[in-house]
């Protein structure tokens, strides 16, 4: 089960990964400089198609793979409605690898391992998918469209 996380969104708002429970979650490390981050495009589809049936796709920034998170707070809200028109959740900067890796992240790495059983995200869009008893179901790498998991998110909702 999913533990009881402290989340800061991108706006100030303070959140916990419990405000979720109940529901099917997409976490993904995203990045506005990145090869992969026309995939914004594919995750707001899955979320306007099946937000309504419990879906929520978290978005977290990180500025740990080739600098592809430059901008501030307000730089990156901004990218992100004016270039994708996300409306999903996207909370404050955030390290997924290493000695400040958020907690969120230390518990999806170790309970959805990586191919050969390596925790290490490997870059920027890795997504884990969690049901909606709080249970990491998949890892899915940078390379992985959002439309190829959406069968997976339909078993789960």
């Amino acid at each position: 089960m999913l533990p009881n996380i402290a989340l800061e969104r991108l706006n100030g708002n303070s959140e916990n990964t419990h405000d979720y429970a109940g529901k099917v979650l997409l976490v993904v490390n995203v990045a506005s400089e990145c090869g992969f981050t026309p995939q914004y495009h594919e995750l707001q589809a899955l979320y306007d198609e099946f937000h309504s049936q419990g879906l929520e796709i978290l978005g977290f920034p990180c500025n740990q793979f080739g600098g592809q998170e430059p901008g501030n707070d307000e730089q990156i809200q901004a990218f992100c409605n004016t270039k994708f028109g996300v409306t999903f959740p996207v909370f404050k900067k955030t390290d997924v690898n290493g000695l400040h890796t958020h907690p969120l992240f230390e518990y999806l790495k170790a309970a959805a391992p990586g191919l050969l059983g390596t925790e290490a995200i490997k870059w920027n869009f890795t997504k884990f998918l969690i049901d909606r008893n709080g249970l990491p179901v998949k890892r899915y790498a940078s390379t992985t469209s959002p439309k190829n998991i959406r069968e997976d998110i339909k078993k789960l909702l």
